[in-house]
């Protein structure tokens, strides 16, 4: 049966994973083998791994040193890059949806583009098995937070039941707008909960960015136990910096590892971090920390 890490048990790992970086690279990938990835216990937190933090990494490569730390998804990946995924014995736990950080459904003249857009983008997904496909509310640019609301629930309202019928579930990012990404709407978790609320459907939920939530708003434990049901993945990162989930930055993973765990929350867990050191010893060592 897993157990939950210690402060000093993290420190541990972190120390000893770190440690490999100065291996040569043939004891690197020896470690990094199938043979040494862990196995997920009942009730344990699945992982995955956004593609776009590793930019000097192929897919390929990637998928290869994921399978290997005991991954099981890479994530925010197009149609095209899903097949290779199958190739590794790996699902895309979170796909691409067709609107943009910038433009989304909170204007109602975008509606006509991304209505049907991301229906046929639901249906790829159901085809394929993949279980998530994101969205974006897109920026105010002047218009009140009030009215994204409910130009967003007019637009979401038209997918969900292609949503509902294929057994995938559309999730809204939660993102910053004081450092990442100015002026976006959907920047705040009640916001967020309240379209959740206002769709009024089991295949729309949010996707709850940890590094972006806790710039905007800090509080992370507390407001995933009081709106967990309103939450539908999860995606990690350091702050500040959006680099290692380590003891470099100030949050806690492991007690908020826990917290997720303690809601009932069975799904994916989302690496979300810009590696500054060698990225499968950076992304072992937060799989690690993350599985509580």
């Amino acid at each position: 049966m897993s157990r939950s890490l210690t402060r000093r048990e993290a420190l541990t790992t972190l120390a000893g994973v770190a440690a490999l970086a100065t291996l040569p690279r043939s004891a690197t990938a020896a470690q990094k083998s199938p043979a040494n990835a862990p196995s997920p216990s009942p009730g344990q937190l699945h992982h995955s791994v956004c593609k776009w933090c590793y930019k000097d990494t192929s897919l390929e490569d990637l998928a290869k040193g994921a399978k290997a730390l005991g991954l099981e998804s890479i994530e925010l990946l197009d149609p095209p890059d899903w097949p290779l995924l199958k190739k590794y014995g790996l699902t895309c736990a979170m796909a691409n949806g067709t609107t943009t950080i910038a433009k989304g459904f909170n204007r109602v003249e975008h509606h006509a583009q991304f209505v049907p857009s991301m229906i046929e983008r639901i249906e790829a997904c159901a085809a394929a098995g993949l279980p998530n496909v994101i969205c974006f509310s897109g920026n105010r640019a002047g218009l009140s937070d009030e009215q994204g609301l409910e130009n967003c629930a007019i637009g979401l309202k038209q997918i969900v039941k292609a949503a509902e019928q294929h057994r995938v579930t559309v999730c809204m990012e939660l993102l910053n707008s004081k450092v990442n990404h100015k002026d976006h709407m959907c920047d705040h978790t009640a916001w967020g909960v309240e379209l959740v609320k206002r769709v009024g459907s089991e295949r729309f939920k949010l996707l709850y960015d940890i590094y972006h939530m806790q710039i905007m708003e800090g509080d992370v434990i507390r407001t995933i136990q009081e709106n967990h049901a309103a939450i539908g993945h999860y995606h990690t990162g350091g702050n500040p910096g959006r680099h290692e989930i380590d003891e470099s930055q100030e949050l806690y993973y492991p007690a908020i590892m826990r917290a997720i765990k303690a809601t009932g929350y069975t799904g994916y867990v989302a690496q979300e971090f810009i590696p500054t050191r060698d990225p499968f010893v950076s992304l072992g060592a937060a799989v690690k920390l993350c599985s509580v």
